[in-house]
């Protein structure tokens, strides 16, 4: 070996005793996502907004690592651990329904790695124990939307309330919200039905539904399995007003449900309706801002909630990662907490969804100024 070489090898050998080279100090994200199987059209998006996440924070550069969970509980635990053990990464996003979170909160506490979660149940953060203090969340909470539906439904005569919705995690937290929010406003349940997201019919659930002659239903599903049970009680006659998750706040859905979804209402983000908020709103330039960089890469009318959400873990990162940094380098357990304890402290930040403000016991942040009602008109929604 030559006096050059050996220099270099020990010059190397000096980098790797002391953590590597700079160059590969970087902060990974993992990302488990359902991009396929029933809640594509949710995971799709969320995909699509990743590539728009940036890819340097505070003077670091930050990789994204995205895999499919294929809308299943088991693939999210095996990519989540995946993610920790594998991959190293600093943070996980996802994924993106609530019962693929759910099987993920062993492994995440037990691997002491934060998660920003894209899927909507307040039972994911709350209460915010030695599992739920690793888990953050930037969709709307189901009782914050189920206040929303509940509030509306008064206001315009609703007396009788029917719900139907997925035989999940996500269906039963929502109609405990719904249940909630009915009494509340003085609203009687007269019939709850249950169908899996796989199913191929809900036309046995829906009649049951119309024979209690509820002035409303609610449809407590997301994605485009939700246009199943409202297609089947349009096409049997029932008249009264459907109201649903705002798990189905994407044009996909519209395109699936079609004229079923005339007049139906959703509570959705303030970003599905951007263009039409006062002035004043507080999230309106953020919200535009969004949908104007999503839909320049992925189409006109192509914005959806879901996607939103993840822009919003993008703001997120912006706010934690470099305090994080401050304190502990990427790859080690203390940039983890850290990661952790700043998202924690996010204060008054605009996002596309909402004004979010953390606290050790709220790991969503968002309050009534992030619910708009929305219709659907001539396919399109539409501000109340």
């Amino acid at each position: 070996m030559t006096p050059r070489s050996t220099l270099m090898a020990a010059g190397l050998a000096a980098l790797m005793m002391a953590g590597g080279s700079p160059a590969l100090a970087q902060v990974k994200i993992g990302a488990t996502l359902s991009t396929t199987g029933p809640q594509a059209s949710l995971g799709i998006p969320e995909r699509n907004t990743i590539g728009l996440l940036p890819t340097e924070i505070g003077g670091m550069k930050v990789e994204y690592i995205v895999l499919d969970d294929a809308s299943d509980t088991t693939r999210a635990v095996s990519n989540s651990h995946k993610l920790i053990s594998e991959n190293k990464v600093d943070l996980i996003i996802g994924s993106t329904t609530t019962p693929n979170t759910m099987a993920m909160l062993d492994t995440v506490a037990t691997g002491a790695t934060p998660v920003i979660t894209l899927a909507s149940s307040a039972r994911l953060i709350d209460p915010v124990d030695d599992k739920r203090r690793w888990v953050f969340k930037t969709p709307h909470s189901d009782s914050l939307m189920a206040e929303g539906i509940a509030r509306h439904a008064a206001a315009n005569g609703v007396k009788k309330l029917g719900f139907i919705g997925f035989n999940n995690a996500l269906g039963e937290t929502f109609w405990v919200e719904v249940e909630k929010a009915a009494k509340k406003h003085g609203i009687e349940v007269v019939g709850r039905e249950s169908f899996a997201p796989a199913d191929t019919s809900a036309v046995a659930q829906t009649l049951k539904l119309i024979g209690a002659a509820p002035d409303a239903v609610v449809v407590g599903a997301s994605g485009t399995p939700a246009a199943m049970p409202a297609r089947a009680l349009r096409e049997r006659g029932f008249k009264g007003k459907i109201y649903f998750n705002h798990g189905v706040a994407n044009n996909d859905f519209l395109r699936v449900c079609g004229t079923a979804c005339e007049g139906a209402w959703v509570p959705v983000g303030p970003v599905m309706v951007a263009d039409l908020l006062p002035a004043d709103n507080p999230v309106k330039a953020t919200a535009q801002a969004f949908a104007k960089k999503y839909e320049a890469a992925n189409g006109a009318g192509s914005v959806s909630l879901f996607a939103a959400y993840t822009w919003d873990v993008g703001l997120l990162l912006q706010q934690a990662i470099p305090v994080a940094l401050k304190t502990a380098k990427p790859g080690t357990p203390e940039l983890r907490a850290a990661l952790r304890d700043a998202l924690e402290n996010v204060k008054n930040l605009p996002t596309a969804t909402g004004v979010v403000s953390m606290s050790p016991t709220d790991h969503n942040g968002l309050d009534e100024r992030a619910l708009v009602m929305a219709t659907v008109a001539s396919g399109k929604w539409r501000l109340q």
